[in-house]
């Protein structure tokens, strides 16, 4: 059975569930940064999905990315799939800029992780939802 790791839980707020991720804001307003998960049981690396949800992943990815490139207009956006500090398979998607605190280098350890104002929070969860609506699992 899937369940999402306690930190990320902590850390995210939930966008909505694509057919193979659960899809998330991570709460730092620093960043436009989305994050999924695919909802596999014990999943910790990309070779551990199946092939056609390896396909899959790459998809929602590509489809998550381009509605971030929209929605904030980035200079560049950054994927990867760590996993140092979670085990869970995840992917962040992050919309970098130029002006951003850590521009050039990781967020990761950066000391900017301060969350969303709240009303902050909702606008920009609610504009990514509706952004991201074609992707949702019916």
């Amino acid at each position: 059975m899937f369940r999402l790791n306690e930190r990320l839980a902590g850390d995210t707020v939930p966008l909505g569930v694509s057919p193979l991720c659960r899809v998330l804001l991570m709460d730092n307003r620093h960043w436009p940064w989305l994050i999924l998960v695919p909802e596999r049981p014990d999943v910790r690396e990309l070779h551990h999905l199946d092939a056609p949800d390896r396909v899959r992943l790459i998809e929602e990815i590509s489809f998550v990315s381009k509605v971030l490139e929209d929605v904030s207009r980035p200079d560049k956006l950054n994927v990867g799939a760590l996993g140092n500090v979670v085990p869970q398979l995840h992917v962040h998607v992050i919309a970098r800029r130029r002006d951003d605190p850590a521009w050039p280098g990781p967020v990761w350890g950066s000391g900017h992780a301060d969350r969303y104002p709240a009303g902050e929070r909702d606008a920009w969860t609610q504009r990514l939802r509706e952004a991201l609506r074609p992707l949702w699992r019916e």
